[in-house]
């Protein structure tokens, strides 16, 4: 995978959405997980210019009794359907969001060409998709119909909705894989990926180490992972996300901080959940509804005050997040570590921790 080099006439400051590509040789894409989930590799981006080149069930080692390590517990649903038109071509629906009429659904379909409105998509005998309306960037409205409950249908019929640069199948394995093992409340079209490390043993050591687990709800949408066209990052609409914060779990989170504790954040969909929820003075409030909060270099962290996170596609707001809170030249500097030792990208690689 070869992108595109900053042009030299360009003096990189982070504000253009070129100044977060990087170089990165295709070989490097995980396609499937590591053996175990905490035998990842960890590179920890210390101070200034520090890296050290760790293993995840290292992460222990840079925690404190009293800290608070944040958790998103959404769970990924099978949004991946696959059928037939009626002339026997073959159809993939996306399933992305659900609207508040039963059955009824924003989704991505291919060939976009094809499935137009009125189209049908028959997924089984006893399920089938209806095309219903075109909506903005370049999506669908869908109605599911089939015979009984739609998400029984979608649980019986879907398939894992793996990424797309992961270039395969999904298979009986990824059902698990691609979910962390606290996974709880059913809305994620994507793997909050920073928390696929994670296993039960390990979360264990960690709150037995006097480490708060506390959990929040970010259900992760198709958009947040796509590379930015736009030059100007602030032309960019981040697309909202659904977020559930408990009583309990923003209670945790202002006892955690009262004490002196710090407050980790893993992945950036906790990241973004926390900011949102978070006020000035820094105080975390309960709360539930949608985020389009778009953190880039510039922004001033109030809810985070360290972060656990996977590698990143080039352009993404999910680097530029990463950026801001460790400093794009800090990030980048660390990407290049990475690819020099061979680290494993994106959703099935590796993770890095920035304390």
């Amino acid at each position: 995978m070869r992108v595109t080099d900053v042009p030299p006439a360009h003096a990189a400051d982070g504000s253009r959405t070129s100044d977060y590509e990087y170089d990165l040789p295709v070989e490097l894409v995980a396609s499937r997980p590591a053996p175990r989930r905490d035998g990842s590799r960890l590179l920890v981006v210390g101070p200034g210019d520090e890296l050290a080149d760790r293993r995840f069930s290292d992460l222990l080692d840079f925690l404190s009794p009293g800290d608070a390590l944040v958790l998103n517990d959404t769970r990924v649903f099978p949004a991946r359907l696959t059928g037939r038109k009626p002339t026997g071509a073959g159809a993939e629906i996306l399933l992305t969001r659900p609207r508040p009429e039963p059955g009824l659904w924003e989704a991505l379909v291919r060939p976009g060409g094809k499935l137009k409105p009125g189209r049908v998509v028959d997924v089984a005998p006893d399920f089938r998709v209806w095309i219903e309306d075109s909506i903005e960037g370049g999506g669908r409205l869908v109605r599911l119909e089939g015979d009984g409950d739609p998400w029984r249908l979608i649980e019986r019929y879907g398939q894992v909705p793996l990424p797309p640069y992961i270039d395969r199948e999904a298979d009986a394995a990824d059902a698990e894989r691609y979910q962390t093992v606290y996974a709880a409340h059913r809305g994620s079209v994507a793997a909050p990926t920073a928390g696929l490390h994670f296993t039960e043993q390990l979360l264990a050591r960690i709150g037995g180490a006097g480490i708060r687990l506390v959990r929040v709800t970010l259900h992760v949408g198709i958009s947040t992972f796509r590379p930015i066209s736009a030059e100007r990052p602030e032309d960019h609409e981040l697309h909202a996300e659904r977020y559930v914060v408990e009583a309990g779990a923003a209670a945790e989170l202002n006892r955690v901080r009262a004490a002196g504790g710090r407050v980790w954040a893993v992945g950036t969909t906790s990241v973004r959940t926390l900011e949102t929820v978070c006020d000035v003075e820094g105080a975390f409030h309960a709360g539930e509804g949608w985020t389009d909060l778009f953190i880039r270099p510039g922004y001033r962290f109030r809810g985070v005050d360290a972060l656990v996170t996977n590698f990143h596609l080039p352009r993404s707001s999910l680097l530029m997040l990463v950026s801001a809170f460790a400093g794009r030249g800090r990030v980048l500097a660390a990407y290049r570590h990475a690819v020099e030792q061979g680290y494993r990208f994106y959703s099935y690689g590796d993770a890095m921790v920035i304390p």
